[in-house]
């Protein structure tokens, strides 16, 4: 065969080859955040996405696509190429929205590659100093004398925020008004402000605001008293047995990823959150630092979308 030939095959044939066959990364990586600065999500990935770069060699860059639940970062991923450079930064509102949505432009199951779990989090009830509640028993009471006259904000309908608060509205027979916002961060700053009496909110953004006595915590949701917050009871021993709200955070990938990806981007997730610095700086911000297999995960995401779904159709929630 004329070796021009030979040549041009040969080059033809590595064209043609997968960007996954290359070495990853080669170039920086995308991680799609569906939520916008200042919440839960934004604490947690900024420096986990400088322990990823110095242990990969490439920069990991978040961005912001906040929006419809996580949903427009979620189709950002879905549709992307599968070669490891477009990633999401997803938490427990990508099951929820199975049920919350009539219609998604993907399928939670199957259009993501699972990759790990890096934290769950907590949620804490606040409120505004001026409200006259320091305890559930308190806003219970107030709650059922004056129904529909409180309110508490969201970071949007049918998040986790949302449905933390809709849950003790069921549990305790109360009814309060929903004021949704666009990610937890705005949500935050009108309660502080006093525009909003409460918010259910992850931990990390709120602690600063508890510390410096802007915002007062009331109870939090897990089934165990947060490290950080350790004089704050859980909503369960406050008189409501049985209740539970809490959060993951973990990375996945468009469908298809590359095993050989999935295999080295987890084991540097592993890695990162097992380091005594960063599991410490989580600890502190309130969040449970906690890693998974790539299949643990994919599970773990399975079995959420009934377990949502139940609260959702108490809450009677339902995206407009």
């Amino acid at each position: 065969m004329n070796q021009r030939i030979v040549i041009a095959m040969v080059l033809a044939s590595c064209a043609a080859l997968p960007a996954q066959a290359q070495t990853w990364p080669a170039k920086a990586v995308r991680v799609v955040m569906p939520f916008p600065p200042g919440g839960a999500a934004d604490t947690l990935i900024r420096p986990l996405t400088v322990k990823l770069a110095d242990a990969l060699g490439q920069q990991f860059v978040a961005d912001a696509r906040p929006g419809a639940n996580g949903n427009i970062a979620a189709e950002i991923v879905a549709r992307a190429a599968a070669d490891g450079y477009t990633l999401m930064f997803g938490n427990s509102s990508l099951p929820i929205s199975v049920s919350l949505y009539d219609k998604l432009s993907f399928d939670v199951l199957k259009d993501f590659t699972p990759v790990s779990l890096v934290a769950m989090t907590p949620s804490v009830l606040v409120v505004h100093p001026s409200l006259p509640v320091r305890s559930i028993k308190d806003l219970v009471a107030l709650a059922k004398k004056q129904p529909n006259k409180l309110n508490f904000a969201s970071g949007g309908v049918g998040n986790t925020m949302h449905l933390a608060a809709a849950l003790l509205d069921s549990m305790a027979g109360i009814q309060m008004t929903h004021v949704p916002y666009k990610g937890a961060g705005p949500a935050i700053v009108d309660v502080i402000a006093g525009q909003c009496d409460m918010v259910f909110v992850n931990i990390a953004p709120v602690l600063g605001h508890i510390r410096a006595g802007k915002a007062v915590p009331i109870a939090v949701t897990s089934k165990t008293r947060s490290t950080v917050l350790p004089e704050v009871p859980t909503v369960a021993e406050s008189g409501m047995p049985g209740y539970e709200s809490t959060t993951w955070y973990g990375f996945l990938g468009p469908a298809g990823l590359p095993r050989e990806v999935v295999t080295k981007l987890n084991a540097a997730i592993v890695s990162a959150v097992a380091g005594k610095d960063l599991r410490e700086r989580y600890i502190a911000l309130g969040a449970e630092p906690e890693t998974s297999t790539p299949e643990a995960f994919a599970t773990l995401i399975r079995n959420d979308i009934p377990a949502w779904a139940k609260v959702v159709k108490a809450a009677g929630a339902k995206a407009e």
